[in-house]
């Protein structure tokens, strides 16, 4: 399956002035809209699409792979303790014992990660990474409290990394990027360990198709790509997450997605990857429509530029 091939442009009627005046104004770079399993509108600022980095969203294709690898038996399940794999994290608080698969995918690891993720760059300058993030004190008992964690989300890779005995991108080439036909994918790495919460780089067409994926409930070409009930299981509500934040670029978390309610955002019920600035996969079951969009990264709030470009111009064309 080719959803990116020529086909006829549907959604050509989208391009409005309005909407072309938004897009410079926004400063969004790629938009790829798949309706019905089908291109339905393809728009790049500079007329090509590129692999570009997609920061965050690389934690939801994390997430898929963590499902995989747990239906091919190479992980116990979402309970399994993260000291099988480091059983020394848990030496000066016996509370990490506590500490599951789960939790980290969820965010609710207990960890002491304050101030949104302020202690990743933190993280990123040290020379060792794992030790830095399984030597930060709990603050929390694990699944009591959300805080957004991608120190936690490389731990995850580094578990994928020992229970598959393969680095998390050669599993993901072997069992997601070549199955979809991703193009040329770029992943950094870190001390051998590729990077979970970050650092993933892909075309606005291929994050489009891993939305598509989900959306089809982890089926390609025939093929169960994904296991259903892990679609399904990582895009329920697990936490409240920020589903308070103002502006409200977030919602509440699942197992590394975003889920927001039609309750939450008074529009409709949607899933969605976020990547830093403004990078999104939006997935949205009831328009049978997935939305990539990357803009220009200027902070979090700017990100709301995406969801309107969702919410004010996708969204009703498509009504």
């Amino acid at each position: 399956m080719d959803l990116l091939s020529p086909t006829p442009a549907h959604g050509e009627a989208l391009y409005t002035e309005e909407l072309r005046s938004h897009l410079e104004t926004w400063k969004i770079h790629d938009v790829v809209i798949l309706r019905g399993g089908e291109l339905l509108w393809e728009w790049h600022d500079k007329n090509i699409d590129r692999v570009g980095a997609i920061y965050s969203c690389t934690k939801s294709i994390l997430s898929a792979l963590i499902g995989i690898a747990i239906e091919q038996g190479h992980m116990i399940g979402i309970e399994e303790p993260v000291t099988d794999f480091f059983p020394l994290a848990a030496a000066d608080d016996e509370r990490k014992h506590a500490i599951r698969i789960k939790h980290l995918l969820s965010m609710t690891s207990g960890l002491e990660w304050p101030d949104f993720d302020k202690p990743y760059w933190k993280m990123k300058r040290t020379n060792d990474w794992i030790t830095f993030v399984l030597s930060q004190p709990m603050a929390h008992a694990p699944g009591e409290a959300f805080a957004y964690n991608s120190g936690g989300s490389h731990l995850l890779s580094a578990i994928l990394t020992k229970a598959t005995g393969q680095s998390t991108y050669a599993y993901a080439e072997e069992h997601l990027f070549q199955k979809l036909g991703f193009r040329k994918p770029r992943w950094n790495s870190h001390d051998g360990i590729y990077e979970g919460g970050a650092g993933l780089h892909l075309t606005s067409g291929d994050m489009a198709k891993f939305g598509q994926l989900y959306l089809q409930g982890g089926l390609w070409n025939g093929e169960q790509v994904i296991p259903r009930s892990w679609v399904e299981t990582s895009t329920t509500i697990h936490h409240k997450g920020l589903a308070h934040y103002e502006p409200p670029i977030f919602g509440e978390y699942g197992y590394h997605w975003w889920i927001s309610t039609e309750a939450h955002n008074g529009v409709v019920d949607y899933c969605f990857a976020k990547g830093y600035g403004g990078q999104y996969i939006f997935i949205v079951p009831s328009y049978d429509l997935v939305a990539a969009i990357r803009k220009e990264p200027e902070g979090k709030s700017s990100a709301m530029a995406a969801k309107q470009l969702l919410f004010r111009h996708i969204l009703p064309f498509c009504s």
